[in-house]
């Protein structure tokens, strides 16, 4: 069952939702609205109970020539092997790779473990994206 509601933007706060809309390719306001309502519950749920189960994707992008970072993320993968599923490596060029690394465990066990990589010198820039597993609804 749908349950409908009607929400009032300024014309300015509409005109910069709908460009946003078109920017990710949304094919409506209402969509996009859910999307957005279902990620602040998901976040709100995370904040709320840092420990549950959950499902993180781990990207980060790295030198691999700083001081033996790549042998250090390797190492570190294998001591969390718990935690990870899967995991993409790319050589983005002579210098750079990117990893995507699928992880499974409790919220602050992945978060912790994203949060250690994504802070290592050499790694120019990271993102971990948690969403809890296990309970219909989320």
């Amino acid at each position: 069952m749908t349950e409908r509601f009607t929400v009032s933007l300024e014309a300015e706060l509409a005109n910069a939702f709908d460009e946003y809309l078109r920017r990710l390719g949304s094919r409506n306001r209402s969509e996009a609205v859910r999307d957005l309502i279902r990620e602040a519950l998901v976040r709100e749920q995370l904040e709320a109970q840092p420990i549950q189960p959950c499902i993180g994707v781990l990207s980060y992008f790295f030198d691999h020539h700083a001081r033996s970072l790549s042998k250090r993320l390797t190492q570190s993968h294998h001591a969390h092997y718990d935690l990870t599923l899967a995991s993409v490596h790319v050589h983005l060029d002579q210098d750079h790779c990117l990893e995507t690394v699928l992880l499974k465990g409790n919220s602050d066990a992945v978060q912790a473990f994203g949060e250690s990589v994504m802070t290592r010198p050499g790694v120019h820039h990271g993102h971990l994206y948690q969403i809890p597993f296990g309970k219909k609804g989320t």
